[in-house]
């Protein structure tokens, strides 16, 4: 059975810092603080049909650990009597890394959260604190071993294309977060908001945004490395919501950003055994999983259209024993 998240949103309490690029009712498209019923609300609409999932409850916003103690404990008391129950699996939250103690992983581990993640987004401190994050890339460190020490699994996040960032302090940050061997990645490309900092440096043209096709080129090499260290990458790209369309300023969000990643790396992964294969045009049989079809063929079929005019002539070939990733590629005869 597939893994799912009973998502409850708790936006923007307890954190200490305004990010430069944090607005998180644009981003999350939510500004009420939830209270106990509503992880009982949360969790029966999801359960109201029939069970297509192993569920988790999962506290989303930023900033859990950091919220008011017994609000925190309220809601993780909410949500356990259904891990108690088995009607959930676990809970999972995502935090800041300076909002990890051994004091407060005691009491994660009492209300039976399995999952922890870290919003580290870059870990070159000169970024951080342009950004003004408010920690440094070694309290992502701790925090992540003090994490695996008590047995949680780890997630870690990360953007791309922040104020100060380049693409090789990105590919940085990640083989930093590779090292410390997360269960779990998000990647989020920096979106620009109005009524942000960051917002306000874009205006004044201090700061300029990767473009889309930048931030897909490098999202599709990250999720390329991850995936060879076998590190799950969960999410790429920001959640749509009516508040983000209407408040971004750039023009680099993509609502299916993750097709768009995947489409690269499988063109960049044809590209690159044909020129292994020697193959330099002609008709070609390549090999996908079933589940890999759609993101060979592209977003209408924009990988067959370019390998067209470079003179390949694709026929698809389905393989379910092939990974997800993987592709094989054939001249014809």
């Amino acid at each position: 059975m597939k893994h799912g998240n009973i998502s409850v949103f708790v936006p923007h309490n307890g954190c200490p810092h305004q990010c430069s690029f944090c607005s998180q009712k644009s981003i999350t498209g939510v500004h009420y603080q939830p209270t106990p019923d509503d992880v009982d609300n949360a969790v029966n609409a999801a359960l109201s049909g029939r069970k297509l999932y192993d569920y988790e409850i999962a506290f989303f916003g930023g900033s859990f650990t950091a919220i008011d103690r017994d609000y925190m404990i309220s809601l993780l008391k909410a949500a356990y009597k259904y891990v108690q129950n088995g009607t959930v699996t676990g809970i999972r939250l995502s935090t800041r890394p300076d909002a990890i103690s051994r004091e407060i992983l005691e009491i994660l581990k009492s209300y039976g959260v399995t999952a922890i993640e870290l919003g580290a987004q870059s870990m070159c401190d000169d970024v951080l604190e342009k950004n003004m994050r408010g920690h440094t890339a070694a309290d992502v460190v701790n925090a992540s071993r003090l994490i695996k020490e008590y047995g949680f699994s780890l997630g870690l996040q990360m953007m791309t294309g922040l104020y100060g960032s380049s693409r090789e302090k990105d590919i940085c940050t990640a083989e930093r977060i590779i090292s410390l061997s997360p269960d779990t990645v998000r990647i989020y490309p920096t979106v620009t908001i109005r009524n942000t900092v960051l917002g306000r440096l874009f205006e004044s043209g201090e700061y300029v945004p990767d473009t889309l096709a930048e931030s897909v080129e490098l999202c599709a090499f990250l999720l390329k490395l991850f995936m060879q260290n076998n590190i799950e990458v969960i999410r790429l790209g920001l959640h749509y919501s009516e508040e983000l369309d209407r408040d971004m300023l750039s023009d680099n969000y993509h609502p299916a950003f993750r097709e768009l990643c995947e489409n690269k790396l499988f063109y960049d992964m044809f590209l690159e055994e044909a020129k292994r294969k020697n193959i330099t045009g002609g008709d070609v049989a390549v090999t996908v999983s079933p589940c890999a079809v759609s993101k060979f063929v592209g977003q209408k079929r924009s990988n067959i259209i370019n390998l067209s005019k470079l003179g390949y002539n694709i026929k698809i070939v389905q393989d379910v024993s092939l990974p997800a990733y993987r592709i094989k590629v054939i001249q014809c005869c």
